[in-house]
């Protein structure tokens, strides 16, 4: 039976179990790194402009804005934050990141998209782990601080208007998508409660999946997932955390929408 959750978050048999069980095991540990949501435009034309917002249940916070300069080129900037402080962790993170690439439809009615993009960027992260003994109840600190370059090839592919949910009486056009992301971290500045320490290295394979619920033709309600593959054996810059997150993405300038849904789903 199909209903309005599965419309939205859409299963894929065994990617998406794949993907949710890399979820689990790489939602729970600690890194000096966080992914943010990758920037997807969706661009078919020049002039178009997007902009997102996302953020996690961690609390990382991602803004995403891309122009189109033309029908084929477009450049992106993004970034992210975060300030958490909790019983065992404090965690401080800002990452930005620029980059440009290409782009273009086709398919029936040019519904489909497949952009390319590399960039670079770079950022710091300042993570404090505390540990309280269970006898004299003292505080143990342990604050791991750094600076990072970054460098990154992306591909996403998109489809518009595959299907539409039908709710209060309303068609609510849904998007899917997914983008793959390759990106190359270099920490530097690398210090151990305040002692120079060794900076690491790693490259991480970053694939998410996001669906987007239109709900007007410029606005649009962005469900991601996705997790993080670390190529690298590391103790400080590793794949611990996985892409989870709710936001919304505006775009104007686009190609006009000249052609209903090619399927629907009514809400119960």
């Amino acid at each position: 039976m199909t209903t309005p959750f599965t419309s939205f978050f859409p299963p894929s048999n065994l990617t998406y179990y794949s993907l949710l069980l890399a979820l689990i095991l790489t939602g729970c540990g600690t890194s000096m790194y966080m992914p943010a949501v990758p920037n997807v435009p969706m661009f078919t034309q020049k002039g178009e402009l997007s902009a997102g917002g996302h953020v996690t249940p961690k609390g990382n916070i991602t803004f995403n804005t891309a122009y189109a300069v033309s029908d084929h080129f477009g450049v992106l900037l993004n970034g992210s934050m975060l300030s958490s402080e909790r019983r065992k962790r404090d965690m401080r993170y800002n990452q930005l990141e620029a980059g440009g690439g290409y782009f273009t439809t086709f398919g029936a009615n040019d519904n489909r998209v497949l952009e390319v993009y590399a960039g670079f960027g770079g950022g710091s992260s300042d993570r404090t782990d505390k540990e309280e003994d269970g006898e004299t109840g003292q505080m143990t600190y342990m604050r791991h601080e750094a600076n990072f370059n970054k460098y990154f090839v992306q591909v996403n592919f998109s489809s518009k208007r595959k299907k539409s949910l039908a709710l209060l009486g309303r068609e609510f056009p849904l998007n899917y998508g997914t983008a793959l992301r390759a990106s190359y971290v270099d920490m530097h500045d690398y210090t151990l409660n305040n002692i120079a320490g060794e900076a690491e290295d790693n490259i991480f394979l970053e694939p998410i999946f996001y669906t987007r619920l239109t709900l007007n033709p410029s606005v649009q309600l962005q469900y991601t997932s996705g997790t993080t593959i670390g190529l690298k054996n590391r103790e400080n810059l590793t794949a611990a955390y996985s892409v989870f997150s709710l936001g919304f993405v505006i775009n104007v300038g686009g190609r006009p929408k000249d052609r209903l849904p090619s399927n629907s789903v009514k809400a119960k």
